[in-house]
């Protein structure tokens, strides 16, 4: 006779004030069986809930900053990132972008895509999701 095991899949909502709240019906994060999927943060300044200043070094910045707060309120850091999903919204900015964001992840680099959309919410010019696992 088989015996069957039943796993109930823990799902923890992950929120933080040091990053901004979320501007739809998502949440900033989700934690499951040792995973963090981190929602696509744009660059918004959680204390005034604006976008930041309209160059990539400072939006790239801003949303790494989120991210942080998010995977430091679940317990991560960033070398427990394992994949980011880079959105930009004109691939002029992919370099700088780049530069900016291996001040981040400085050991232990995630797996990464990266690409041009045609538009990001709010007039962003980058959005960044991430998925950590420890």
């Amino acid at each position: 006779m088989e015996q069957i095991i039943n796993f109930k899949r823990m799902k923890q909502i992950i929120q933080t004030s040091n990053a901004p709240a979320a501007v739809g019906p998502y949440s900033q994060a989700i934690e499951t069986n040792g995973m963090l999927f981190i929602s696509g943060q744009v660059p918004i300044n959680p204390e005034t809930s604006k976008l930041v200043e309209p160059d990539i070094i400072t939006q790239t910045r801003q949303v790494l900053e989120n991210i942080g707060s998010i995977l430091k309120e679940a317990g991560y850091s960033y070398a427990d990132v394992v994949k980011t999903t880079c959105l930009l919204s004109d691939m002029s900015y992919f370099k700088t972008m780049n530069e900016v964001y291996a001040s981040y992840f400085t050991e232990k680099q995630p797996a990464r895509a990266a690409f041009a959309v045609k538009e990001l919410p709010l007039g962003a010019m980058i959005e960044i999701e991430a998925i950590a696992i420890k």
